[in-house]
């Protein structure tokens, strides 16, 4: 069903309300963008109704704004010195032309709607500010007084541009048409399942055929649709056309080649925050409008997050798909639901959620939950339910998946080319690695990453605790051999009887294992292009540096590397008696590092591993407090048991919600919609 693609008015709030989140209660709302003269911001707008409220309220868009809204926010940005833009004069600012001038700002309004030219054109003409239409084509070649498959419901061909009105446009010199595709503003079959997502950026799944769409398919399919929504507006307007806006914001690194070759080498996303020099126009971020912004509102969307300000508030729950997983489907769509509501009613920024299964709770990816050429599937289920998370929650979605923990077929000749200790064994009470030594054993995990990001959507990669190697590890012939390319002994006794050959083994391996990482998120950002980054560490290591030594993991060094280092704030795991002295240790630690408090996600421990059992709602209560009360921004917990709801809904909600987060800081109107009450239907 087309109902299910994309709930866009609980997403709009979600990512309002996330976007305002980059500034933390006690800080200010950062200030506009420096006026370096290239950097711009993009705000996105769709269908413009009149002025009684039901008239859009009962819009099929669910982010049509009336006309005295748009009205009023075209003369606030006048009033607070904001300066429309054009695409050209980004292009030229951006190729070392005139710059821009301060607080600049491009504005775009999707699908075209007959609004375009009966109230924004208007308005456009009165304010003297340019703007990019971008226009569904397959929608504006249907006939007159025919109907739009617009969602999973038609729509009247009359609530859309006619070509001569958007050719007038163009021709005024305010209005640059876009591409928004010619048919793919829908969703694909994308699983067995029968979840549809995007088309532009899902490998579709033939039922009949039991298989999936090869790459090439797909980016003939995609660029075919490109070229071809180019050449009619070009051909029904006289307009050159060179920019392309995704729909549903749904886009991957295939795609963006796609749209370069088909001649729209510009791109528009929904991916929050500036567009400083570092972001390429051929994936211009944008902030989505949605109905019930106030024009006094648009500040914040306009300024948060800023490049180089604090990182968002990133409130996490950490869930493994093991829960929802379930031989019986009928089971599984359940225990889906019953994740979603949750997440939605606690309202996270981030889910870190496990994308491999792990049946037997010992840390390694016996199977995995996407399709892929390595490990069997277990269900071609982490797809699914991230783009659900996603669409129907707003939050932003990591997969959580092992580095070097894979327990390979007995079939394949690299199951037993295993990390191994100095007398050639495997400790029982370390995970089973895979050695990264090995460049086939990389190659193979490389793959596996890869298939991760063809199959699903998501938006960011946690990688495990399992990329450590202790202080008698990795001792594998080709570990040996790669210590001495590095210059020491490929003899691990010997390197271990020397402190200077100790310490510098420790800090290669350390980083071995960080490029090793940055290796694989590059091969799935093949295909999942600007995703974030975390990765799980012990305390140990941060508490006494000393301890890189028995881990190859450095705090410092990881702040460095990645978005956000998920932090095992775990007392019970550390069988520590004292869990809130601790825990004030490493918080005190984490402030007084560079960047700590700014890249650290504090992840507490709700399930104690030696009992069994969980940990105590007011035990995890007073965690979070005192973590509050020290200034930690980053907060999360693992694991979230959804299905028992353990920890409580009402601890959850209170300490790690977003939500409440703002609410407390900011004065949000009563009259906004709940996001996890609000219909589904369809995206931008």
């Amino acid at each position: 069903m087309r109902t299910h693609l994309f709930p866009l008015l609980r997403v709009a709030v979600a990512w309002l309300l996330l976007g305002l989140a980059s500034a933390s209660p006690a800080q200010p709302l950062p200030p506009p963008d420096a006026d370096d003269g290239v950097s711009f911001r993009v705000l996105s707008f769709h269908d413009v109704r009149g002025n009684v409220r039901a008239s859009f309220e009962n819009s099929p868009d669910e982010t049509a704004i009336d006309e005295r809204t748009l009205a009023e926010v075209f003369a606030w940005l006048q009033h607070n010195d904001y300066h429309p833009v054009s695409l050209q004069q980004v292009i030229d600012a951006r190729a070392g032309g005139k710059p821009l001038p301060s607080r600049p700002v491009l504005l775009t309004f999707d699908d075209g709607y007959r609004s375009a030219y009966t109230k924004v054109f208007p308005l456009l003409q009165r304010f003297k500010y340019p703007a990019l239409l971008a226009l569904v084509t397959s929608w504006l070649e249907v006939p007159e007084g025919g109907n739009v498959a617009y969602g999973d419901k038609p729509v009247p061909r009359g609530d859309f541009l006619r070509w001569s009105e958007a050719a007038e446009m163009a021709r005024s010199g305010l209005v640059e048409l876009a591409s928004h595709s010619d048919a793919l503003h829908t969703g694909v079959r994308a699983n067995p399942q029968g979840n549809m997502l995007p088309s532009a950026a899902t490998h579709r799944y033939d039922p009949a055929l039991g298989r999936y769409e090869d790459d090439a398919a797909y980016m003939q399919r995609v660029e075919s649709d490109l070229r071809r929504s180019r050449e009619i507006i070009e051909a029904r307007t006289g307009a050159k056309v060179r920019a392309m806006v995704w729909p549903y914001g749904a886009y991957n690194a295939a795609s963006l080649k796609a749209a370069g070759r088909a001649g729209l080498p510009i791109t528009f996303t929904l991916d929050d925050g500036p567009n400083d020099p570092s972001v390429p126009l051929s994936r211009i971020r944008r902030a989505l409008v949605a109905y019930d912004n106030e024009a006094t509102e648009y500040a914040r969307l306009l300024r948060s997050p800023v490049g180089g300000e604090l990182r968002p508030v990133n409130r996490v729950m950490h869930v493994d798909l093991d829960y929802v997983y379930d031989p019986d489907p009928a089971q599984q769509e359940r225990n889906l639901s019953a994740l979603i509501e949750r997440v939605a009613a606690v309202r996270p920024r981030s889910v870190f959620l496990q994308a491999y299964a792990d049946s037997d709770g010992d840390g390694v990816a016996d199977a995995l939950y996407f399709p892929n050429r390595q490990l069997p599937m277990r269900s071609d289920l982490f797809g699914r339910a991230a783009w659900q998370l996603r669409s129907r929650t707003g939050v932003k979605v990591y997969a959580w998946m092992p580095v070097m923990a894979f327990r390979l077929p007995a079939s394949n000749p690299l199951a037993t080319h295993t990390v191994r200790t100095a007398d050639g064994g495997t400790p029982a009470d370390r995970y089973h690695r895979l050695s990264p030594f090995d460049p086939a054993v990389r190659a193979l995990v490389g793959d596996i990453y890869e298939d991760l990001g063809r199959h699903a959507f998501f938006e960011g990669l946690l990688f495990h605790d399992d990329a450590t190697l202790a202080d008698d590890e990795d001792a594998s012939p080709l570990a040996l051999a790669a210590y001495g390319r590095w210059g020491l002994p490929a003899d691990v006794a010997a390197i271990r009887a020397d402190p200077a050959l100790m310490a510098r083994w420790t800090g290669a391996k350390t980083r071995y294992l960080t490029e090793f990482t940055k290796e694989l998120a590059a091969r799935t950002g093949a295909w999942r292009a600007g995703l974030e980054t975390a990765r799980n560490l012990y305390a140990r290591p941060v508490l006494d540096p000393a301890a890189e030594q028995w881990f190859a993991q450095s705090y410092e060094a990881s702040l460095a590397a990645y978005d956000y280092v998920a932090l095992m704030a775990m007392p019970r795991m550390e069988r520590e008696d004292d869990a809130q002295a601790w825990l004030a240790r490493l918080a005190r630690r984490v402030a007084g590092t560079p960047r700590g408090l700014d890249g650290t996600v504090f992840e507490l421990q709700a399930r104690d591993w030696r009992t069994g059992k969980p940990v105590a709602d007011d035990e995890l209560a007073r965690q979070w407090e005192l973590l509050h009360r020290m200034g930690v921004r980053h907060l999360g917990y693992y694991p979230d048991d959804f299905l028992h709801n353990q920890p409580s809904l009402e601890v959850v909600r209170r300490a790690i919600s977003v939500r409440n987060l703002l609410w407390r800081a900011l004065p949000i109107p009563a009259t906004t919609p709940a996001a996890a009450a609000a219909p589904e239907s369809r995206s931008p």
